[in-house]
């Protein structure tokens, strides 16, 4: 039978021992580095798609990598046996060298030649006939025959080299993947006069790639889910909060007497939209209610939530409740309910009469107080009292304003990276420049261009009130 040469150009000398064991040693130290990779991947112990992706990739890669070591060690060691010889090596089960075989098809003679490992791999009984190019379609799966087909045709017609996949049915319905090589073996007149082929079972490698790409769509989906859950809470938010646009402007029934403004900061692209919120209600007694502060948890739901709680608090002040006792009924209120639960709040009275603020908290931040060019936390209301019947009440403090004062209120996570006493003193630190602003919107846009341009990982609300007469 012809050598697995083309007849045009002579036999490939074997390359140099030293060097396809220098090009072994360079991908089992890869291997060894990939493997480290794989055991970091698990030692974070999570099951995040992204997790998931990093832990497929790098079987993947070490998939690779131990087909290429066997390769080369094949390169090195020497051609693989054929049926035919007198005692073919045995290869170890899931070894490379059980998952590559060689035939061979003389067109001249029709006889064809199997190595043991291509017996192995198509499921066929050792002692049985090899199959013939004709007969070798029986074993591929119908939607495969005419690739299978066509690389065939064009190797044998127009001495095409085989390079394609195909998928075949084994016995008892095993379904494998199979990559076939091949090249057509020319006689002295050039034409085909036989053709000869590598066969390797890529099964495993194909079920890998495919683990990768669904882990990579997994995470895909998450992403984008993840996304659009943010840009649906960013716009019930916006629908929920009072609709301002710059200073707003209340429905007066004598002169202006409060100056308002105030800004919503969502929280950046990569984080979830969290429940803060601010408003400002005109009360029929002529007093102006104003509140801000956040619920638990991030998200759709939390956001959600947030119009019923400011439906809450505009009822109860409507209903004349002062602040102090607006936060105990709202405390019953959201402890009697599962959904929303309340992170903290502040909530303030106007009277414009004797420019009176009377204001309560529950694990806020005070307000601020600009005057003349400096700044002031207030001072807080007594703590949070007991009732005897009625469960917590809230102390209340009051704090007479002039004309000119500016009341800043904000949630917690206004300035990024410090809370508390740390972000109020950054805060009360321009002072200077809010003093020499004229209206409200002016400083909203101030503590903005100071503290809300860059990325954040906390949503935040700032609500300014000046007090023009």
């Amino acid at each position: 039978m012809p050598s697995h040469l083309s007849a045009d150009r002579p036999a490939a000398q074997p390359p140099p021992r030293g060097s396809v064991d220098a090009l072994i040693s360079q991908t089992r130290r890869l291997k060894g580095d990939v493997d480290a990779v794989r055991r970091d991947a698990e030692g974070e112990g999570t099951d995040h798609p992204r997790e998931r992706w990093q832990r497929a990739l790098c079987d993947l890669a070490l998939h690779q990598l131990n087909d290429l070591d066997e390769h080369l060690a094949q390169l090195r060691d020497g051609p693989l046996p054929t049926a035919a010889d007198p005692e073919p090596a045995a290869s170890a089960p899931g070894s490379l060298l059980s998952r590559v075989g060689s035939a061979e098809w003389n067109l001249l003679t029709d006889e064809a030649s199997w190595s043991g490992e291509l017996y192995r791999i198509l499921g066929r009984d050792p002692a049985a006939p090899p199959l013939t190019l004709d007969e070798l379609p029986s074993l591929v799966v119908d939607e495969d025959r005419p690739k299978l087909t066509a690389m065939v045709t064009d190797c044998l017609v127009d001495a095409r080299p085989i390079d394609g996949e195909f998928r075949i049915t084994r016995r008892g319905g095993d379904i494998r993947t199979v990559h076939m090589m091949g090249e057509p073996v020319l006689d002295t007149d050039g034409s085909t006069a036989s053709m000869w082929a590598v066969l390797r079972d890529v099964s495993e490698l194909r079920r890998s790639q495919r683990v990768v790409s669904e882990t990579r769509d997994s995470l895909h989906h998450r992403q984008e889910a993840a996304r659009s859950e943010q840009r649906l809470a960013v716009e019930l938010q916006e629908a929920v909060l009072p609709q301002w646009r710059g200073s707003l402007r209340l429905p007066r029934r004598g002169p202006r007497t409060l100056d308002l403004a105030s800004q919503h900061l969502p929280a950046s692209t990569h984080t979830m939209i969290g429940g803060d919120w601010y408003d400002a209600l005109e009360l029929t007694d002529g007093e102006t209610l104003l509140s801000v502060g956040d619920l638990t948890g991030q998200g759709v739901g939390v956001t959600s939530n947030m119009t019923m709680l400011l439906g809450a608090v505009r009822g109860m002040a409507m209903a004349g409740a002062q602040p102090g006792q607006l936060m105990a009924w709202l405390n019953q209120l959201l402890d009697a309910t599962v959904q929303p639960a309340l992170g903290s709040a502040v909530c303030c009275r106007y009277r414009p009469a004797t420019r009176t603020l009377v204001w309560a908290q529950a694990g806020h931040p005070a307000p601020l107080l600009f005057r003349d060019g400096t700044g002031r936390v207030l001072n807080a209301p007594d703590g949070v009292l007991l009732g005897a019947t009625s469960g917590a009440v809230y102390g209340q403090a009051e704090e007479t304003l002039e004309v000119g004062d500016l009341l800043l209120l904000h949630t917690d996570g206004l300035v990024p990276g410090h809370t508390g006493s740390a972000a109020a003193q950054l805060l009360l630190g321009l002072a200077p420049r809010l003093d020499a602003n004229r209206t409200a919107e002016d400083c909203v846009r101030t503590v903005v261009q100071e503290f809300g341009e860059g990325a954040r990982e906390d949503n935040a609300c700032v609500l300014m009130a000046k007090v023009t007469s």
